[in-house]
């Protein structure tokens, strides 16, 4: 419903106004009369209605006069102007001021009718309009973190615009001083292969939205300045001391307080690893684009100086960073003495091969990662073509090649592609060894000779039997599988619980002391595994045959 004053002197024409016109057809409802327009400008400040219907002349204050205050003070009041016909050029100069129509006296309701329909479509196309708004800006409100998000990506990818920044800055309510000093900090999420793919769509995103919550935090702490995500694994902060006047030293202290709380807390409460980089300093918001490009090419050179660190434009200098003009070119020959190790079915050499092509690639350069990882994918056409060509190929090892392959891309350092490319060349050097040898048994054997020497050593592993088999651990338990039946894992408890049976049957010998002869710390897990193989405790099997 809308609300309706009516102003006039004249009590019939009020009354009148009122009783024979039907307003609730239109929806107003009559709020109040008043009899001058001083009263009326009373009842206004006390209820503001939609629609006044007003006399144009009265004796303290005319229809005028009282319209040009309210549409100074209430511009959305609809005012209608209801007057004498010798009144006429007086209501040119009312529709001057604020008035949406008028009508004349004695007031015809028809034409009343019709003044009053024109009127309530546009109240409520202003209605409409008022309410369209108010939705936009709840919207609005909603959507400004997306917006601060995308304007501080803006400034980090293309830089401060020349123009309307500082009024931007201040619609979305941003504190960026245009000409402050900034750093770009840059965390970057460590083995991200791996972490997307141990979790689902809802965990990853809730990921994600941890790390920033702990980034925001933290940042707020030490200095001033936003934290916001550019892409799944990459979070960005822009950053500025606390207080103007610090210190260069004050606030290269506060950053690497910021980046080692941060990653110690990410690592704690979260179970992940980053690697943090920072630029160089930005003198005000149009350096950003620079400083984010640094310590985006700081973080990335995780795959020449390690993983969980924090580097600094300082750090790449140091370890010998350039343009990559003057940094020398791999050696193939490298390629031929490992090719070389697997001929003569040298594992020693071939270890070595491997570590001198790495040591090779070890350069501070720009693009070592995509650098390391092509030559990898070289080494492994190379070997595999040397085998294919020794006729020793088989499924299980190009399914590995196959694996390796994309696994390289997952890496994210040296050291990573180091120990794939080292695992799939001695799986590679047993194979040969298997073809020249004409059968998988006698490695099986030297695995199960091996076993039945070392099952007393704690903590013996798979990666152990392997590597004295000079295989791999994937390839030598698929071995061992395909030709036995069983795993590796499940022989070694089984020597082991063959072994603990003959000494529980010697007395002398104490439950604790044949747990630690057999390769076991905790006897607590040593009596359920030997339950779960023999169907009975340790006590229970000597009790039996003592």
């Amino acid at each position: 419903m809308y609300s309706l004053l009516i102003v006039d002197d004249e009590p019939t024409v009020r009354a009148g106004l009122r009783m024979y016109f039907d307003w609730t057809a239109y929806g107003i409802e009559v709020v109040g009369e008043a009899d001058d327009g001083d009263v009326a400008l009373e009842m206004i400040a006390r209820q503001t209605p939609d629609l006044i219907l007003t006399d144009v002349r009265m004796p303290n204050l005319d229809g005028i006069t009282m319209s040009q205050r309210i549409s100074a003070e209430y511009p959305d009041v609809k005012i209608v102007f209801v007057s004498g016909h010798d009144d006429a050029d007086y209501l040119k100069s009312a529709m001057k001021v604020s008035a949406v129509d008028y009508i004349f006296k004695p007031v015809n309701l028809q034409e009343l009718s019709a003044v009053i329909k024109r009127v309530v479509t546009d109240l409520d196309a202003e209605r409409i309009e008022r309410r369209n708004k108010e939705e936009l800006l709840v919207k609005l409100k909603e959507g400004m973190p997306l917006l601060r998000e995308k304007f501080l990506l803006s400034l980090i990818e293309e830089g401060a615009p020349k123009t309307e920044l500082e009024e931007r800055i201040s619609f979305l309510g941003l504190e960026l001083p245009v000409e402050s000093p900034y750093w770009i900090m840059v965390v970057s999420v460590d083995d991200l292969a791996d972490v997307m793919a141990s979790r689902s769509e809802r965990d990853r995103q809730l990921l994600w939205y941890s790390v920033l919550n702990i980034y925001q935090e933290l940042l707020g702490t030490y200095m001033r300045g936003y934290a916001f995500e550019r892409r799944g694994g990459e979070f960005i902060g822009v950053l500025r001391p606390e207080h103007g006047g610090n210190s260069m030293s004050d606030t290269a202290e506060a950053l690497f307080a910021l980046a080692g709380d941060l990653r110690s807390n990410l690592e704690r409460w979260l179970k992940i690893g980053v690697t943090i980089g920072i630029g160089d300093m930005a003198a005000g918001l149009s350096g950003l684009a620079l400083a984010y490009k640094q310590a985006r090419e700081a973080a990335d050179y995780k795959w020449y100086l390690g993983k969980n660190r924090i580097i600094t434009m300082d750090s790449l200098e140091s370890a010998g960073q350039g343009d990559g003009s003057s940094l020398p070119k791999y050696d193939y020959e490298l390629n031929e003495k490992l090719i070389s190790a697997l001929k003569a079915d040298d594992a020693e050499k071939l270890s070595e091969a491997v570590k001198r092509i790495f040591a090779s690639m070890s350069h501070g350069r720009p693009d070592g990662l995509k650098y390391g990882r092509n030559l990898c994918l070289q080494l492994v056409l190379a070997v595999g073509q040397h085998v294919m060509e020794l006729g020793a190929a088989d499924p299980e090892l190009e399914a590995m090649e196959t694996e390796l392959t994309e696994a390289l891309y997952a890496k994210e350092t040296l050291g990573d592609m180091h120990q794939l490319i080292e695992e799939y060349l001695f799986a590679a050097l047993g194979r040969i060894r298997e073809k020249r040898l004409g059968k998988t048994a006698n490695v099986v054997e030297r695995v199960r000779a091996y076993i039945d020497q070392h099952y007393a050593e704690v903590g013996l592993t798979v990666a152990d039997i392997g590597k004295a088999v000079y295989l791999s651990s994937t390839y030598v338990s698929l071995l061992f599988k395909q030709e036995t039946g069983g795993t590796i894992g499940e022989y070694l408890t089984q020597v082991r619980v063959d072994k603990a049976k003959e000494l529980l049957r010697d007395p002398q010998y104490k439950f604790y002391d044949i747990c630690h002869a057999i390769g076991y710390t905790d006897p607590s897990y040593f009596t359920k595994l030997f339950k779960k193989v023999t169907g009975v405790t340790p006590s229970a099997y000597r009790d039996g045959h003592a």
